[in-house]
């Protein structure tokens, strides 16, 4: 179980999450939608220990996570896979290295800089990218493979952690829909065969109604929606997106803005 409780990050005098509640219990898969500036990634840093938080508690399974240090952070962020939207992975390695890099917080730093790896951990890299669909990059470079295979390496080297929790900042951001398609359907597979929690920012409607079994919508920081998939009306959008009221609740299925958009004009045209 997760339990987020009056979480606040401040920069300065601007609050970027602004005490936020709430709690997902058993391995749900949680989109969190919003604009720009909305505090979603600055949130998913602040759990996986990337980013500090300015006061409140994260308890995962009865244990406060945003206190830990030293050891027990590091152990911390093997259990919390994070995905990012530019797949971060070393584009000069071969793919299975990639992979193989989940395991950076659980070896000695000696053996990952010289790429000494047992015959085991090697083995079940593959057997992951074999999963995944990818066996057969594993030898090329990560910088030889499209963006959408690469989302699939970023998404390996997540398992190799073997994880409680994985999350997804925008992670098809940066992809075509078909390839959008397939690393959501991945991530869906995992969510529901592992039975591992998925957190994942998305830009679109579409994609939380087909894959969550939640999503809470942020503005400003806070939490203005926190419902099924179902409930996204287009009142809801109005409230997450600040778009003109006159908007009817058919065009809630149109891609809504993404991080990098002009927000409210975006939505305006989008939601029109």
């Amino acid at each position: 179980m997760l339990t987020v409780s009056h979480v606040t990050r401040r920069f300065g005098q601007k609050a970027a999450v602004d005490d936020i509640s709430f709690s997902i219990e058993g391995p749900a898969f949680v989109g969190i939608i919003g604009r720009s500036g909305a505090g979603k990634s600055t949130f998913l840093r602040m759990m996986n220990r990337l980013t500090e938080a300015t006061s409140g508690e994260i308890h995962v399974a009865g244990r406060e996570i945003l206190g830990l240090q030293g050891a027990a952070r590091r152990q911390w962020q093997s259990q919390c896979a994070m995905i990012f939207q530019q797949f971060n992975l070393v584009p000069r390695l071969d793919v299975a290295s990639n992979v193989l890099h989940g395991l950076l917080n659980r070896r000695p730093t000696l053996s990952t800089l010289f790429n000494i790896w047992s015959d085991a951990d090697i083995l079940r890299a593959l057997e992951i990218l074999d999963r995944l669909g990818i066996a057969e990059q594993a030898p090329k470079r990560a910088e030889a493979l499209s963006g959408g295979q690469q989302q699939r390496v970023a998404i390996a080297r997540a398992l190799m952690q073997d994880p409680q929790i994985i999350l997804a900042d925008e992670p098809i951001a940066s992809l075509d829909p078909m390839n959008a398609q397939v690393v959501m359907d991945t991530l869906k597979r995992i969510n529901v065969e592992d039975g591992r929690m998925v957190i994942a920012n998305l830009h679109t409607l579409d994609t939380a109604r087909r894959y969550c079994d939640r999503v809470i919508g942020m503005r400003d920081g806070r939490i203005v929606f926190d419902g099924t998939p179902d409930q996204l009306s287009a009142g809801v959008a109005r409230d997450i997106y600040g778009a003109d009221a006159s908007f009817n609740e058919a065009s809630t299925s149109t891609a809504l803005p993404s991080d990098h958009a002009p927000d409210r004009a975006y939505a305006e045209r989008m939601l029109a």
